[in-house]
């Protein structure tokens, strides 16, 4: 059963999502919930905000190939498929280098778990891959559903979609900061952006793709990249912003809100939720 997650959905970290918040969300109206960071095999918390919520669709964004063989994630898949069917996503996906000790072979890898998930009948209808390269990206249009990028661009969306090709899921996740003031936007969204990502090789790969120089990564990058990287200011111009990935070619956005401290995202994901026209 194809999984329609619709045009917008929320990414946030498996350690602050709980049912409470999922149900929330759905209530706001957005179409899927992505659980961020490497959920365990068990998939447990997937159950749960699915148990707890109606439609909405709940995406792994990702489970990591080297910490959870296929052999343990697909029968936690075939649980939930049949008590949620058509509301379940598996992303997955190689997560990086800086994280594994023993990274060698990732495209062969990558190749090997999706062909194991194949025989574990894991559907390729069910499935997602965690995609930013061009070799990887096509692996994600032949394998599965489709690829959901991570800390990406509009630019990069237009460009994973020429190479997509139609009717191929493409769910790029989107970092948000609902501050209209540039400095206060970019104090909050630099150390998210910062510390891991410019500093792992397969993100700053990518960023070097769409035309960023090594200065622009460097020392916390430059304002200018965090600006396209973390959408801020009023609701409505963050919301123009994601929809820039839907006129881009993406089928689906998912905001990754980011606030201050402990402060509960739901008021944020309230006022984007009207900004977006949903709910």
């Amino acid at each position: 059963m194809t999984v329609s997650p619709g045009r917008y959905g929320v990414w946030r970290h498996a350690a602050a999502l709980s049912p409470q918040l999922a149900r929330e969300i759905e209530s706001l109206g957005f179409g899927a919930v992505w659980i961020g960071g490497s959920p365990p095999g068990d998939l447990q918390l997937a159950e749960d905000l699915l148990d707890a919520t109606t439609s909405l669709v709940v995406a792994t964004g990702i489970v990591n190939m080297w910490t959870t063989p296929a052999d343990e994630v697909a029968p936690s898949y075939h649980r939930i498929a049949e008590r949620h069917p058509g509301r379940f996503l598996l992303g997955v996906g190689i997560g990086h280098p800086e994280a594994t000790g023993d990274y060698g072979r990732p495209y062969a890898t990558i190749v090997e778990y999706l062909d194991r998930l194949d025989a574990l009948d894991v559907p390729v209808a069910g499935r997602a891959l965690a995609a930013l390269g061009p070799k990887v990206l096509e692996v994600s249009r032949d394998w599965t559903a489709g690829a959901h990028p991570y800390l990406t661009t509009p630019e990069h969306t237009r460009s994973a979609r020429e190479r997509l090709g139609d009717g191929v899921l493409l769910a790029p996740e989107h970092k948000v900061v609902l501050d209209a003031d540039p400095e206060s936007a970019r104090a909050l969204g630099r150390p998210v952006v910062q510390r891991p990502y410019l500093g792992l090789r397969n993100y700053r790969a990518n960023l070097l793709r769409l035309g960023w120089a090594e200065s622009d990564l460097d020392d916390g990058g430059t304002d200018a990249l965090i600006d396209a990287l973390v959408a801020h200011g009023t609701p409505d111009q963050v919301a123009a912003r994601l929809d820039e990935h839907l006129a881009a070619g993406a089928d689906h956005v998912c905001a990754q809100v980011l606030t201050r401290g402990m402060r509960d995202p739901e008021p944020d994901l309230r006022r984007l939720a009207s900004a977006l026209g949903i709910g």
